[in-house]
């Protein structure tokens, strides 16, 4: 898996324990007070507040807890914390690319975490545009197409329709990619043709990846694992393809 941040060959391993299920639910309430900071509190007005709730959704926040995050974000009642969006950016293992996107109160205490998880698993935390330049914005929209009994031809259809750059098959998990101004279109297509979507969002892609095996590969979900633990960090994307 490269390029965006589903990491379906990571994630797919682990089990989502109460305290894992606390970390989702503190993350994208963070997105959601920052998306309504930004955009304002409706989210059929708020495109990145409308993402942010239906990510929050699918990762079972109840409502009353988004409802929360929106007036905080909104000015309602207790503002809370102003988080500040931050990317990190650095190498792991075997010279593979990192950037990790990040929502945080406290700038100094998120670099020094970063730089900590990243120097603990054979990696280096690099200065700013070190290797963001290796990525470029994509709008990311995975699909299941079993659910719709479709196949790849026709999914593939489906994604040219709607306006998508590209259908990639990555380990079986269907991702349409859009540019990111086509990104809400696309998104919108989906819904209006009820294709059940299991992430949408605007990743960092690669364009190239390395390849990692044996150690390197450990070593590399090891950092992976330990950057996605942060409760700062909201997105990890790297250039790498993991191979047996």
């Amino acid at each position: 898996m490269s390029g965006h941040s589903k990491w379906a060959n990571i994630k797919s391993r682990k089990e989502k324990s109460d305290s894992q299920r606390a970390q989702a639910f503190t993350k994208v309430a963070r997105e959601i007070i920052v998306a309504a900071r930004q955009g304002g509190g409706d989210p059929n007005s708020n495109f990145r507040l409308r993402l942010a709730v239906q990510n929050a959704r699918e990762v079972n926040m109840p409502n009353d807890n988004i409802a929360r995050a929106i007036k905080r974000g909104s000015g309602v009642g207790d503002e809370g914390a102003n988080f500040d969006e931050v990317i990190y950016e650095g190498y792991g293992p075997g010279g593979a690319a990192l950037l990790a996107q990040v929502l945080t109160d406290n700038r100094n205490r998120s670099a020094s975490e970063i730089r900590h998880a990243f120097a603990k698993h054979g990696g280096n935390m690099g200065e700013a545009g070190c290797v963001s330049w290796m990525f470029e914005q994509k709008g990311m929209i995975t699909v299941d197409p079993e659910a719709n009994n479709l196949n790849e031809e026709q999914l593939l259809d489906l994604a040219m329709e709607a306006g998508a750059e590209d259908l990639r098959n990555e380990d079986g998990v269907f991702v349409l990619v859009t540019a990111p101004s086509a990104f809400e279109a696309v998104r919108k297509y989906t819904e209006d043709h009820k294709l059940p979507v299991a992430e949408a969002q605007l990743a960092m892609v690669a364009k190239n990846s390395v390849e990692l095996r044996g150690h390197a590969a450990e070593q590399l979900i090891k950092l992976h694992d330990a950057l996605d633990e942060l409760e700062d960090v909201q997105h990890i994307w790297g250039n790498f393809h993991l191979v047996e």
